[in-house]
């Protein structure tokens, strides 16, 4: 029996429809504030058609579109709740910088806090020449750095709740 279009989703439903495991849509939560399903005794999750707009949203920019968590947090910030919810539609109006300046910033930090690298006249470092990543074209550079960071990032979430275990 298909459910009305207005009807509450539990996260099982939701992690079915999305294609994304229960624990993924869990983890988002802790790491977006705007995900606010309403929970019933013991802790059950449901979810309302603009909470599933908005993993929609979500996934799209993570995985179709290679956001990183900070970067669609900034999204958020920046281009409201509303544009995460429908960026996923097709002939929505999409994002106005691209994943990969983002990364391009952090890979460009990060180069310049590593030792061996050289500055440049306009005051960039430009990374060493004996790196094992080197010959690794720019792009898929800041893909693994993408990458590092949500590692990173899920290792401090990992941290975190192993300290409140002890």
């Amino acid at each position: 029996m298909e459910k009305a279009p207005d009807a509450f989703r539990t996260i099982s439903e939701v992690a079915e429809e999305l294609d994304v495991p229960q624990h993924v849509l869990r983890f988002w939560e802790s790491r977006f504030r705007e995900i606010k399903p309403m929970k019933r005794g013991g802790g059950r999750r449901y979810y309302r058609p603009e909470d599933v707009d908005l993993l929609r949203g979500i996934r799209h920019l993570l995985y179709g579109e290679g956001y990183t968590i900070r970067g669609v947090q900034r999204l958020l910030k920046e281009q409201g709740l509303r544009f995460v919810q429908n960026v996923w539609q097709p002939g929505a109006p999409q994002p106005t910088h691209h994943p990969s300046e983002e990364a391009e910033e952090s890979v460009e930090a990060s180069e310049a806090a590593e030792p061996g690298g050289a500055e440049r006249a306009d005051g960039a470092i430009s990374p060493r020449t004996t790196s094992p990543a080197a010959g690794l074209p720019r792009e898929q550079l800041l893909k693994l750095h993408a990458a590092l960071h949500e590692l990173t990032e899920c290792r401090k979430l990992l941290d975190a709740a192993l300290s409140q275990r002890s």
